[in-house]
């Protein structure tokens, strides 16, 4: 029996994705292994959220041309003249089959700037400029005026992005949800030690009939 603290709302979830873009896709030049083999269920887990009236907030990066913006590890790759996630390029999209109506653009400006986008009712995109995705970005008061309590959580590269935004959510006492299937670069160890701070592991499946109610 799950512990009634950690225990899901599934009627005041939200879903979180990481890092979705085309750049970090397993066939892009500098993308992250399993990453494209998760997009089904992602998409799934995102028509399932749309479905049931929930909010879903895409976290994103855009890394400027000279890595000013990035973290102090990436700004030599950048500044040396790779483009990954560069503003106004097509690496820095979602990854095909997120969207509900196909290829929806970035509003770098905006998004830069730290406003969320709507790209649809109840769905956002937000610019996050380190690994957690709540660390300078709007997305806690975002889902506080939202009544969000439960994060599900899935995307891209789990022992970097996913897990510093999980133990931000946890921070935040934000019930915490991860769909095992739905995230990249995951291993039994760090599925381990992010139940151990009291992240609820789910399969995508059972996420969604959850979620159905």
């Amino acid at each position: 029996m799950t512990d009634p603290h950690l225990a899901p709302h599934w009627g005041s979830a939200a879903l979180i994705t990481i890092d979705m873009q085309r750049d970090f896709l397993s066939e892009s030049p500098y993308g992250l292994a399993g990453t494209t083999e998760v997009i089904p269920a992602l998409a799934k887990l995102a028509t399932a959220f749309r479905a049931a009236g929930r909010p879903i907030v895409h976290i994103v990066r855009l890394y400027q041309p000279d890595g000013s913006n990035a973290d102090l590890l990436r700004r030599t790759l950048l500044s040396g003249g790779a483009s990954i996630v560069r503003p106004g390029t097509p690496g820095r999209l979602l990854a095909p089959g997120l969207l509900p109506k196909g290829d929806l653009d970035l509003d770098d400006e905006a998004l830069l700037a730290g406003k969320e986008q709507e790209l649809a009712p109840g769905e956002y995109a937000i610019y996050k400029p380190r690994w957690g995705a709540f660390y300078r970005t709007a997305l806690e008061s975002l889902l506080t005026a939202q009544g969000v309590d439960t994060l599900v959580f899935a995307g891209c590269n789990m022992p970097n992005c996913p897990r510093a935004s999980i133990i931000e959510a946890s921070e935040r006492d934000y019930r915490v949800v991860l769909a095992t299937d739905a995230v990249s670069q995951s291993s039994e160890q760090g599925l381990r030690e992010i139940a151990g701070i009291g992240a609820i592991l789910m399969s995508t499946d059972d996420i969604v009939a959850a979620a159905a109610g």
